[in-house]
Parts: C-alpha cells; sequence; structure tokens
C-alpha cells in the first residue's frame, strides 16, 4: 500500500466485494461488504463507487456511495458497510442485492475530514442518510479525547438516520425533523444556534444535502467557528474524469477553480465553497472564458454572434 503523493492517503483499488449482509434501516438500506483492500485504507469522509446492475447491465456508470463504516481489523476486518437511499434504477438495483452476491468497488476515494491537532468540542450535523459518514468521524474524534455531540435531521422521522448510534456514542443528540413528525421542529440549521450554544463545539462538521451544508456552514460562520463540510454533488466517475461534479472553490490564493468533488472534495471548509455560484461557472474562475452574447454561436463564429 502506498501513499498518494503529498496527501498521506493511500492509493484507491478496484476489488471485487461480496454482500454479505443487507439490512432495512428506516427509509434506507444498509449493505454490508467484505472489501479487503479498501477496507484498510479508507478514512472518515471518504467514498466507494460501486458498479450497479450486474454484468450485463446497460446502467454503465458507477454510484458513489459514503462510507458508513470501515473495519480493517478485529472479526470483521476488510469489511465496509454504505447506506442506500433508492432513487432510481441503480440504487432499486442495489439495494436488492443478497447475501452472498458479488459486488465491483472502488475505492476509497477522495478527500477525508481533517481532524483537530487537539482535542476540541465537535459538533457533528447530519441530513438523511447523509450523517453515515458522521459515525466513522466520531470514532476518530473520540479517540483524539474530542468530545463529540450530534444534531440529526431529515424531513420525516423515518429518513432519520443513526440516532440510536449517535446516543451510543456521543455526549448529546439533537434530532429535528421537517414536518415535525419526531424530535424538534424544523431543520438542522434552525436547531444549531442552540447547540452550539449549549455544547460549546468549537468545531462543525456536517454531511447532507447541498441546501443543508450552506445553511449549516452560514450559521457556524456568524459563530467564528470552521466548518467542514462533504458536498453531495452528483459523480457519475468518482475518479475525475467526467466533470460531473465540479465546483467554484476558493483557493489558498484566493483564485476561484472549478473544483471535483470527487478528488479534491467530497470534504471542503465550508468558506472555500461559492455557494452562490454552485451549478454555474462563475466568470472570474480561473479558466473561464468572457461570457456569451445572447445568440452567439459558442464555436465563436461571426454568423450567430460574437463574444463580448
Amino acid at each position: 500500500m502506498r501513499p498518494v503523493s503529498g496527501t498521506g492517503r493511500l492509493d484507491p483499488v478496484q476489488v471485487r466485494g461480496e454482500v454479505l449482509a443487507r439490512r432495512r434501516v428506516g427509509a434506507y438500506h444498509c449493505i454490508e461488504i467484505a472489501a479487503a483492500g479498501i477496507a484498510e485504507r479508507a478514512r472518515p469522509g471518504q467514498f466507494v463507487a460501486v458498479s450497479v446492475g450486474g454484468p450485463a447491465s446497460s446502467l454503465l456508470l458507477r454510484r458513489s456511495f459514503a462510507l458508513y463504516r470501515a473495519t480493517p481489523v478485529g472479526a470483521y476486518s476488510g469489511t465496509l458497510q454504505i447506506v442506500v437511499g433508492v432513487h432510481g434504477p441503480g440504487t432499486e438495483w442495489l439495494a436488492s442485492v443478497r447475501p452472498g452476491e458479488p459486488l465491483d468497488l472502488a475505492g476509497p476515494l477522495g478527500t477525508p475530514f481533517r481532524l483537530p491537532a487537539r482535542p476540541v468540542g465537535a459538533l457533528l450535523v447530519g441530513g438523511g442518510y447523509g450523517s453515515a459518514p458522521l459515525f466513522s468521524l466520531a470514532d476518530a474524534l473520540l479517540a483524539r479525547e474530542c468530545r463529540v455531540d450530534f444534531l440529526l435531521g431529515a424531513s420525516t422521522q423515518e429518513r432519520v438516520f443513526g440516532e440510536l448510534e449517535a446516543k451510543r456514542t456521543a455526549g448529546a443528540v439533537t434530532v429535528t425533523t421537517d414536518d415535525g413528525s419526531y424530535g424538534r421542529p424544523g431543520t438542522v440549521a434552525d436547531a444549531l444556534p442552540d447547540e452550539l450554544e449549549r455544547t460549546g463545539a468549537l468545531a462543525v462538521y456536517a454531511c447532507g444535502p447541498m441546501p443543508m451544508l450552506r445553511a449549516v456552514g452560514a450559521v457556524a460562520a456568524s459563530y467564528g467557528l470552521p466548518c467542514q463540510v462533504a458536498v453531495e454533488e452528483s459523480m457519475a466517475c468518482g475518479i475525475g474524469v467526467c466533470m460531473t461534479c465540479v465546483l467554484p472553490v476558493v483557493g489558498p490564493d484566493g483564485l476561484t477553480r472549478m473544483t471535483r468533488s470527487c478528488v479534491e472534495g467530497p470534504v471542503f471548509e465550508h468558506d472555500q465553497v461559492r455557494w452562490d455560484d454552485v451549478g454555474t461557472v462563475p466568470a472570474d474562475a480561473l479558466g473561464a472564458g468572457p461570457p456569451l452574447v445572447a445568440g452567439a454561436d459558442p464555436a465563436g463564429g461571426d454568423v450567430a454572434g460574437e463574444r463580448q
């Protein structure tokens, strides 16, 4: 196992894994996979890209899933777990796999969470099954003698993920639901100020839908606290080739670059992401061309118009 140059991470591998178990958890499916090679390399916040549909499938693109658990040593060494929400034919197929069936996986991919250099109180904020990677993060923080508290939210009670596990792990756990069917009514961002005051946390980590990450980071910033977010952009290839997951991110030099979530992310400092410009290529981004005049020819010809 050799480190990726300059990162301290280990090179990802492609393995033929075996499904060990699948169980229903609320609205989701938790799948445990024997995947020696990946489990040993994994760090909190990274993900795996899974081939779906079987060998004769027309579903060519892999699906990316955050690592919920990875067990490198012990009785269950070489295993990992992912949490699947059904959104289309690929995830529907994956949610139906049975123990003993093979799965082709590549990983671990992406950039992990950065851990504090000294013990601090950390508030872990999750939305839906986006909460999954927070539990291995909690273990890593506790190993560094950090206090860990959880704030978990979802649209409904069925879509809250990991409450019981969080209660076994954390100092305190607060749950919110958008519809008020369970826990505190409202969003995690609504509850965040009270939780920061109550816990005294000095660092915030968040995983979940993009609007949630934006709102949580804004609250953390208002308290002057660092906030790392694991973004949920569409990752069609998982290895930085297809460029479907790019985000406008501000670098240390102050320049904005269209940055690949699957390679340079999915974990970013919240204030690095230009949230207002997500889904666009800002005009001041490095390498961005001048805007087109309405009706102009994208190829630059003078028949339909010309660039400004």
